[in-house]
């Protein structure tokens, strides 16, 4: 197991500064223990970026209190900001921003194909990515705030898994939290709502939303019938090494959960086909897009660790979206071609197959097996503990998100003491995004309105 070095001062003199247009960048350095019952254990090393809105003098920006942003995923690194805009730009108004690229993420110590042989075989590597869930990203945030900060509290914005993190936050560090601000990301807290169940409630809205998009374009609907044809009969590789498979293409469903992604996926299946010598066959344009779409060369721990999200109740997830898809026959496309039927499409899965088709996850499926079957998973929220909340809380609820099932957001809300809500149809799971300055703008508002 390698370690990383020693601890760099968080302090302003350690850090390196560049400028952007409005924007003034710092990068930090912390180390942390793997595993935070072991600090004497190996560390790793994590990254974080502060944004501070140019303009301001050394004293200004040593007053701002601080917001740190945790991103969706899991598996994905924070946001890597081009000047002052959307969420961003709100937040700059009265914050000093800290992007945290996650454990594993970005440039936190990284865990990938490339990376994770470092640490031993396929059970060395999911050993070590069993610390890799909400409440060690949360224990990591609390080190890094008190480098930073000392015992003052800072804010958290959380978005769709890294509002996740911040429940588990609530539950076990509140005193860390002067607010919490959520953007589609209230989880299931009590703990017999298991992976299992996450996805009986995800497979119905994958359905509604499928069943929208066609009724959007109904010549996509043909358009997805001729290309699980196609793969009947050819083998496509996508220029990524990945194969396209007809459960591989009904992943494009992904795209469904973002507010302008019914209109992309439309896009894309336009350049599906190109005439050749040989007939028709996948156009280089629609193979290149959907490999964008499907891979996981820059974000393997989603396949890896999403499952393990849902966890708390001891039980392994034993590839809990492959099994419940089951129950769910609709979604057979093959027999829907036959029918003359909607071939479904599905969303934020991970099964076992993409261990074989995708071509970042090969090195890594018997990892991601032993993941899959490994038990022991610890409760991640402590619902005595969120009752009984004082931190203020703001958070956005989509209705119908595609990846947080809205019914489990409401139930969660309810449970948690004080959590101001907003639900709102008018922006899809990306919302902090699309909506930008103005969404963030409620939550902080309905965040200040709870302290009363």
């Amino acid at each position: 197991m390698q370690q990383a070095s020693t601890a760099v001062p968080a302090g302003p003199g350690a850090v390196t500064t560049v400028r952007q247009p409005e924007l003034l960048l710092a990068d930090y350095h912390f180390d942390v223990p793997l595993d935070h019952k072991a600090p004497e254990g190996a560390l790793i090393r994590l990254y974080a970026r502060e944004v501070v809105a140019a303009g301001k003098s050394a004293a200004e920006r040593e007053r701002l209190p601080w917001l740190v942003y945790l991103q969706g995923g899991p598996g994905c690194g924070a946001d890597r900001p081009v000047g002052r805009s959307g969420w961003l730009d709100r937040a700059l108004d009265e914050y000093r921003v800290l992007l945290l690229d996650q454990r594993g993420t970005g440039r936190s110590t990284p865990a990938n194909r490339q990376t994770l042989p470092l640490r031993g075989g396929p059970g060395e590597q999911a050993e070590y990515l069993s610390h890799f869930r909400a409440d060690a990203i949360v224990r990591d945030c609390e080190l890094i705030r008190h480098r930073l900060m000392g015992d003052r509290p800072w804010t958290v914005l959380g978005q769709s898994f890294g509002g996740f993190c911040a429940v588990n936050y609530l539950s076990h560090a509140p005193e860390g939290l002067d607010a919490v601000v959520l953007a589609g990301g209230l989880p299931a807290i009590d703990p017999g709502t298991d992976a299992d169940a996450v996805y009986r409630t995800a497979y119905p809205r994958m359905e509604r939303k499928t069943l929208a998009h066609y009724a959007r374009y109904p010549r996509d609907a043909e358009t997805v019938r001729a290309l699980v044809r196609h793969l009947a009969d050819h083998e496509e590789i996508l220029t990524d090494g990945t194969r396209l498979t007809v459960p591989a293409l009904q992943q494009l469903g992904f795209l469904l959960g973002t507010g302008d992604g019914s209109h992309r996926l439309h896009y894309l299946l336009e350049d599906a086909f190109v005439p050749t010598a040989d007939g028709p066959r996948l156009s280089d344009a629609f193979r290149e897009q959907v490999a964008a779409v499907l891979s996981r060369a820059a974000t393997p721990l989603f396949s890896l660790l999403l499952e393990s999200t849902y966890a708390q109740d001891g039980r392994a997830t034993d590839w809990a979206a492959e099994r419940v898809r089951a129950e769910f026959p609709a979604f057979d496309a093959g027999k829907a071609v036959a029918e003359d039927r909607p071939v479904l499409l599905t969303g934020e899965t991970v099964h076992p197959w993409m261990l074989d088709t995708h071509a970042a996850l090969r090195p890594l499926a018997r990892t991601a097996e032993l993941l899959a079957a490994r038990t022991g998973w610890g409760p991640l929220y402590d619902t005595e503990r969120l009752a009984r909340n004082t931190v203020p809380v703001a958070a956005v609820i989509y209705h119908d998100d595609l990846y947080v099932d809205t019914e489990h957001s409401l139930a969660t809300a309810r449970a948690i003491r004080g959590v101001r809500t907003w639900v709102t149809d008018e922006f899809e799971h990306d919302g902090i995004r699309a909506g930008g300055r103005r969404v963030l703008d409620r939550l902080l508002r309905l965040a200040r309105d709870g302290r009363g």
